[in-house]
């Protein structure tokens, strides 16, 4: 499974790998990695695959699960496949409450007691998750966990989810991905060397290229 979505995520370029041109995330952090899992939407027979595979995660990890939660946006169509395979109910939750109206974070019904899932598209530092996790919790229910289909298995979001208490269970990985990408001659060996090194410290590889 983590091989297979590896080669996905590679094939449809959802990840760039480019370590001599390295992409700026939304963070201001520099790195040589750059995934938008976005881009699997468009590929039917892959998001259908993707979606059994979250299934196949849930069912052996919170088979107790009443209701599945997708992360605005990217977590959203994700969420809607697997509540559907799942016959189960669907909420998503916002990066904040909307400014109008009810001044809803969580879209659909959510009821005190649930068990909830929560569907993301990637875990970097895990905010996205742990804010969902926390509207969640303070709706009174009972997140299980998340699910995502991709972590680049950074330090800093690893310590997150270790202090929030969250358990999560992705499809693939940063080091699965790599692995086959030199198999596929996606990237060169020599290249691996500085993808590792920025994994292992983002901030000081972003600070080193940005001289």
């Amino acid at each position: 499974m983590k091989r297979q979505v590896a080669k996905y995520l590679l094939d449809i370029e959802a990840v760039t790998l480019n370590p001599d041109a390295p992409f700026t995330w939304s963070s201001g952090l520099r790195s040589p990695i750059y995934c938008d899992n976005r881009l699997i939407i468009s590929h039917p027979e892959i998001r259908s695959r993707i979606a059994d595979y979250f299934v196949q995660i849930i069912r052996s990890n919170y088979a107790e699960v009443d209701v599945i939660a997708g992360t605005a946006t990217a977590g959203i169509p994700h969420a809607a496949l697997v509540a559907e395979r799942m016959n189960l109910p669907m909420v998503y939750v916002r990066s904040k409450p909307k400014s109008h109206g009810t001044g809803s974070q969580i879209e659909g019904k959510i009821n005190k007691g649930d068990k909830v899932v929560i569907i993301e598209d990637l875990i970097s530092t895990a905010g996205s998750a742990l804010t969902a996790m926390k509207a969640l919790n303070e709706a009174e229910a009972s997140v299980l966990g998340c699910a995502a289909i991709f972590t680049y298995e950074l330090q800093k979001g690893k310590e997150a989810i270790k202090n929030a208490q969250m358990d999560v269970q992705t499809i693939t990985d940063f080091s699965t991905l790599i692995h086959v990408a030199v198999n596929e001659k996606k990237v060169s060996e020599e290249s691996v060397e500085h993808l590792h090194v920025w994994c292992n410290d983002p901030e000081s590889w972003s600070r080193a290229v940005a001289k």
